[in-house]
């Protein structure tokens, strides 16, 4: 089955790996595979390859969070931007050695 998700792409198969691999029995996640692996029919594969990366990295890989994001187009989204750390000194921050 990981090899089958190979096709559409090495995110899609590294998500079936992971389902596969964190269920108590793997046969307890045939199903969410197979379901994720025929959103690529509906989606097309190269969306279902870039919902894949994205459920991975944000450690959400699941048949219901990769339909999640196909349907509402994260897929398609930009990466989130990070907000800039301040690089000035300002009286209310108090720095890492204040939390130690």
């Amino acid at each position: 089955m990981v090899e089958w998700a190979r096709q559409i792409g090495p995110q899609c198969g590294q998500v079936v790996q992971y389902i596969l691999a964190h269920k108590p029995h793997p046969e307890q996640g045939f199903r969410s595979c197979l379901g994720i692996i025929r959103l690529g029919k509906a989606a097309g594969q190269e969306r279902l390859e870039a919902a894949c990366g994205r459920a991975l990295r944000f450690g959400t890989c699941s048949y219901k969070s990769i339909k999640s994001i196909l349907e509402y187009g994260l897929d398609r989204q930009a990466e989130e931007l990070e907000l800039p750390f301040p690089t000035s000194a300002h009286e209310n921050l108090r720095g890492h050695n204040y939390y130690s």
